[in-house]
């Protein structure tokens, strides 16, 4: 088929169980595709019993999200994938629009719907919300949702939209796209990924946009905790790595700057004697040293790529000087005219 939904599973019988059920019902023009990465509980088994008209595909390892991915998407042959979290209730027509988008506008690459919480469905979910955005300084967040203060979805963003990043919970891009690019970084084993992955492609022209007429509902965290210090570790260092590989300006004193921000975070764990998240912020930056050399090959392959940086959804301004110091909590009190266009 044109469409393949392809759900990345690692020991989530659960989210089969409760959300597969709803994705089939609702993607009749699609192909169904579960990639399993080395589950140890008997997700596959379950998957073959009740869902014979699911394609399974088991990944060699468990290389997190990014591998993952890779591994499965390079066994389908479709025009467009859909990479859709386990943890996701998609709804009636939650395909149709996005397709729709990529059929009509050649020239966007990626799509991603409105990502709600599936535990409260009236507000915005952490990953995604309505489309990605970075600051000057490249820390991300969306209409809906920026750092941990998330809006009540009140139709304030029903409108289609170019962002910068579109997230990887639920995922439209065009197969010929994701390839060309290499698909996701395997480093980044899982988290940021997707916007390192969105950002390659904006430097080769291509547009990212959010569509408001799919929607589906998120639980979020499914695989692991947002409170989980692995996952700051994750965010902190793959942020430290999709800046070196992307950035073009002066990539020293850009990196001096982020040292610096993250460490008055790393002193606020410590001050909220979150100690395991502090060492998370110190281990992110001793290992992003460490890969120093493979990071500065990637980042001179890709500037071969970059012909044509589409810089729509950056944002001129530190988001954090506005959400913390001027206490600017929704999306829509940002100025368009701070936004790249």
């Amino acid at each position: 088929m044109k469409t393949a939904v392809v759900i990345l599973n690692y020991n989530g019988k659960k989210f089969l169980e409760d959300f597969l059920p709803t994705v089939i019902q609702h993607s009749k023009t699609a192909a169904i595709y579960v990639a399993d990465n080395c589950s140890t509980d008997d997700s596959v088994a379950y998957l073959k019993a009740e869902f014979p008209e699911v394609n399974i595909i088991i990944n060699s390892s468990n290389g997190g999200f990014a591998t993952g991915y890779n591994q499965a998407l390079s066994q389908i042959k479709s025009e467009y994938y859909v990479l859709l979290n386990s943890d996701i209730e998609v709804t009636e027509n939650w395909l149709e629009p996005c397709i729709e988008l990529l059929d009509k506008q050649p020239e966007i690459a990626a799509v991603q719907p409105k990502i709600l919480s599936f535990k409260r469905k009236s507000t915005f979910e952490h990953a995604g919300a309505a489309g990605g955005f970075l600051d000057k300084n490249f820390y991300p967040f969306c209409q809906g949702r920026i750092f941990e203060e998330v809006e009540e979805d009140l139709g304030q963003y029903d409108e289609n939209k170019e962002v910068f990043w579109a997230t990887g919970a639920c995922l439209f891009i065009r197969s010929e796209v994701y390839h060309k690019m290499g698909g996701l970084d395997d480093d980044f084993f899982a988290h940021m990924e997707e916007i390192d992955l969105c950002w390659r492609i904006k430097k080769t022209g291509h547009q990212i946009y959010y569509c408001a007429k799919s929607q589906v509902y998120h639980v979020g965290g499914g695989t692991l905790d947002y409170m989980n210090p692995k996952k700051t570790y994750l965010n902190f260092r793959n942020s430290l790595y999709m800046i070196a590989k992307n950035y073009e300006g002066n990539l020293l004193l850009k990196m001096l700057h982020r040292l610096l921000l993250d460490g008055v975070a790393a002193i606020l764990f410590i001050i909220k004697f979150k100690f395991s998240h502090f060492k998370a912020v110190f281990m992110a930056h001793m290992h992003f040293y460490r890969d120093w050399s493979v990071l500065k090959k990637k980042r001179q392959e890709i500037k071969k790529i970059s012909t044509n940086f589409n810089s729509v959804g950056l944002y001129k301004r530190s988001i954090l000087v506005m959400k913390f110091l001027r206490g600017i909590k929704s999306f829509k009190s940002l100025k368009s005219e701070d936004f790249n266009s």
